[in-house]
């Protein structure tokens, strides 16, 4: 009987020190922890119990060794993803690992914007430090080779957009993203299309789509200005458009366009042309795109810009020449920002 009493003490004694350690581990696990806004990476193949070291060194987590006990019996243990993650004030222990398990990473965020060339897509892209850099010094016949399509000209075929990604994500991918979103879009539009466009394939339209973004100020003017472009098309007509003009002289624009400008030939200078340019000026989004594929009907062949982002739309030569009297007096240089004649 002695024997019998000493068993069911130390029975009870053990059961009473497995509910406290319960208790504890329970508590410890799920119990708010206050520390300072914290950043850990976890990097691919890492073991769990460096991770544990990790956290436990930055000040997230007091016990590895309990938390590594749970996250094995429950097998979490083996279910972390790599990643860059921001860890708030108030996590308890099983949150964090919760966090580890779902793939919580940090959201990053990089802009590519309407209008912009690809030399300005490239040079945001190097300058996003959280990207990794695999473009570098690499030609632009080079970046498209890497793509799939070394046969095309880059310019126009990306597009703008805000981009998030994570740690680990390369320039290219980003280039990649941009890329196929813009043959989607392009395919999207170009299946509703009005009729009777002077283009043959998606890419004229992208030309224009391009020379239509450089040339809007205002967003609801889109269609008017395509409708002028289109309409000279159709037309036989010069579009003698001044982006097309600044797009060829390339580095060597200052910053204003000079008589000279206008007669100089470039591939580009649709004062010199007599078609769209060889390939599209800028990058555009999905509104230029649809303004090209949807030119507003009407009779304007010529729009002179006012000054303040709009333009003035006009019929006849005359009636244009009095606008660019009225809007561009003041100006030095033989600038226009429409077409001419």
């Amino acid at each position: 009987m002695k024997l019998f009493s000493k068993l069911k003490i130390l029975a009870l004694a053990l059961l009473v020190l497995a509910t406290v350690a319960f208790f504890y581990a329970y508590n410890y696990l799920n119990q708010a922890v206050e520390f300072e806004s914290q950043k850990v990476q976890i990097k691919a193949g890492s073991g769990f119990s460096s991770i544990a070291a990790k956290l436990q060194h930055q000040g997230l987590i007091t016990n590895p060794n309990l938390w590594k006990i749970y996250a094995r019996l429950t097998g979490k243990a083996t279910r972390v993803q790599a990643g860059e993650y921001q860890f708030e004030t108030g996590l308890s222990p099983v949150a964090m690992l919760d966090k580890l398990i779902k793939g919580e990473v940090i959201q990053h965020q990089i802009t590519l914007v309407e209008g912009w060339t690809f030399k300005q897509f490239l040079q945001a892209l190097a300058a996003e430090e959280k990207l990794e850099h695999k473009l570098t010094g690499l030609k632009p016949s080079e970046i498209m080779t890497k793509l799939g399509d070394e046969t095309r000209h880059p310019e126009g075929l990306f597009f703008p957009d805000s981009y998030q990604f994570t740690l680990g994500t390369s320039d290219e991918d980003i280039l990649r993203r941009a890329f196929k979103r813009l043959e989607t879009i392009l395919a999207e539009e170009w299946q509703q299309r009005a009729e009777n466009l002077p283009y043959e394939t998606p890419y004229e339209a992208l030309i224009m789509a391009s020379i239509v973004e450089k040339e809007t100020g205002q967003p609801s003017e889109r269609a008017e200005i395509a409708g002028v472009f289109v309409r000279r098309l159709q037309k036989g007509m010069r579009l003698q458009t001044d982006p097309t003009i600044i797009y060829g002289l390339g580095d060597s624009y200052k910053g204003n366009i000079r008589r000279k400008h206008l007669k100089q030939y470039t591939p580009y200078n649709t004062y010199v042309i007599p078609a769209l340019p060889p390939t599209p000026i800028a990058m555009v989004g999905r509104e230029a795109i649809h303004a090209a594929l949807h030119p507003q009907a009407g009779k304007s062949l010529y729009f002179v810009a006012k000054g303040d982002g709009s333009h003035f739309f006009s019929d006849t030569l005359q009636q244009h020449n009095e606008a660019v009297r009225r809007y561009q007096l003041k100006r030095v240089e033989q600038y226009r920002s429409s077409p001419a004649n």
